[in-house]
């Protein structure tokens, strides 16, 4: 989410003619020739989307509607449903995104792309800040990213995007919204009541002629909207047109690289951010404006730290940097030991071949 969505767009002044391109569509054999309902949910049965990201509390939505867009693409590729999980963090601090200043520019992360891509999430997991910190991505991920041949601009009209969503895969949307939308519960979404609240960037992944709609993937997580999806009105006046000669809906194609690493995964699955944990029993945290760390997980008394992997044979368990256990053992885990107060909570999986993957969580010791 973003307070300002102006700010993102300047940057396309810049850019030299030949890096951009816009899909236009006209003709009446085109319009005709498109179905009445598509999307990259029911590809002949097959739903090539990833699973729904939460990017709270940091305003990284560019990076992660990039993100959403190249997964499906790299699924379809494959012509293999293996949910793969990108970095956005990556994509969104490497391409030049600051938390404190609330963006990342959509184009210079699109160029990102086409010069050095984007790696998987084990190489720069999401701690879920909500300001900037020093992170450099594993050693080697050069050797694990995806990239782009092509990015470009899509006509901001019914006919030209269905077209291009087709052509090209899920659209990268920047949108302007109200209040109500966040409190959106379901439902073909348009602006009834409340003040406009500012701007987001999302990714369209179908449409549906019955409903008037586009269909739209967030990344507020699943408790918001249709399990973190929601529809949008084909007349919702939504989509924000951009300085220059961009429109406000992008594409990217071209997908190309190391679409599915051969590297270990791992998750922290205990404990969770925006979590509490009572004696090692954890709820949903309550008070989220006590002066904590917003998304930091809550910890009083004994805890186990649990993650899950795949393809692991040992886990190594950090605290503020500091290795504190080395696991060989499935299913791996620590008993966490902290003092009061706030740390860093990292765990590294490493496989056979000594290739490892990270993730890493803000924690708060209460006692």
């Amino acid at each position: 989410m973003k307070k300002t969505i102006t700010i993102l767009c300047v940057v396309i002044l810049l850019l030299p003619i030949t890096s951009i391109s816009t899909v236009k569509i006209g003709t009446a054999e085109q319009m005709l020739a498109l179905p009445p309902a598509f999307s990259w949910q029911d590809i002949n049965g097959t739903d090539y989307t990833t699973p729904i990201k939460d990017q709270s509390p940091a305003p990284t939505c560019e990076a992660f509607a990039i993100c959403a867009a190249l997964e499906t693409k790299m699924q379809y590729q494959l012509q293999e449903q293996y949910n793969p999980d990108l970095s956005e963090n990556h994509l969104y601090f490497y391409a030049g995104g600051s938390i404190e200043e609330g963006y990342v520019s959509i184009v210079d992360a699109a160029h990102y792309l086409m010069e050095y891509g984007v790696p998987d999430e084990g190489c720069f997991p999401d701690p879920h800040r909500a300001f900037d910190y020093p992170f450099e991505s594993l050693p080697g991920w050069e050797n694990r990213t995806v990239k782009i041949t092509e990015w470009g601009w899509v006509d901001h009209n019914i006919s030209a995007m269905k077209q291009a969503l087709i052509d090209h895969g899920p659209l990268i949307i920047c949108i302007h919204f109200w209040k109500d939308f966040l409190f959106y519960f379901g439902g073909v979404y348009k602006h009834h009541e409340g003040r406009t609240v500012g701007g987001h960037v999302v990714t369209i992944v179908g449409y549906d002629d019955s409903k008037n709609c586009w269909i739209v993937k967030n990344s507020w997580g699943t408790k918001w909207g249709e399990d973190g999806w929601f529809r949008m009105s084909y007349d919702a006046d939504m989509i924000a047109e951009w300085y220059g000669n961009g429109t406000g809906v992008m594409y990217i194609d071209g997908v190309y690289g190391n679409l599915k690493p051969d590297v270990p995964k791992v998750h922290i699955q205990t404990p969770l951010y925006y979590h509490t944990y009572l004696f090692g029993r954890g709820i949903p945290t309550l008070f989220k404006k006590l002066p904590i760390q917003k998304a930091a997980a809550r910890i009083l008394g004994k805890l186990t730290v649990q993650v899950t992997t795949e393809n692991a044979n040992s886990v190594e368990f950090f605290l503020d940097d500091v290795s504190q256990s080395v696991d060989t053992e499935a299913p791996f885990s620590w008993d966490l030991q902290a003092s009061r107060g706030l740390h860093t909570l990292t765990v590294r999986a490493t496989d056979n071949h000594n290739n490892s993957s990270l993730d890493i969580e803000d924690i708060y010791v209460i006692l």
